[in-house]
């Protein structure tokens, strides 16, 4: 499964990488990382929408994770990818503005990865 995390904070990659191994080692989840709503649309482009999950953070400087989860639901509507909303904030605010927008779950940090590879596990 290719999974797409979106995150300004560049430590994110080391922390998924440690937290997958396994299931990055036996091929069953792909990464990859972009560190901008920016450039995520352009690594969206290049694997030509074979992201199955985005997991995206919502405050990031230039385009926002909110930005860039509406343009992922016009542009890219044939089919969506799934698209999960990860914030420090978990206030009602951006749950309503997320769910509004198309999001399919939204998660809070720090990220419980326990959980977060139980949901993964269900979209396998």
């Amino acid at each position: 499964m290719k999974i797409l995390v979106v995150d300004d904070e560049r430590d994110v990659e080391l922390l998924f990488r440690q937290r997958f191994r396994k299931e990055i080692r036996s091929g069953r989840l792909d990464f990859q990382f972009a560190f901008s709503g920016e450039e995520a649309l352009r690594l969206m482009e290049a694997m030509e929408q074979k992201a199955v999950l985005i997991l995206s953070d919502i405050n990031m400087p230039g385009m926002t994770g909110l930005e860039l989860l509406e343009k992922i639901r016009t542009q890219y509507e044939n089919p969506p990818p799934l698209v999960m909303m990860i914030t420090a904030y978990g206030d009602q605010q951006n749950r309503d503005n997320a769910k509004r927008l198309g999001a399919d779950d939204f998660l809070t940090k720090p990220l419980d990865f326990s959980l977060l590879k139980e949901k993964l596990t269900t979209l396998n």
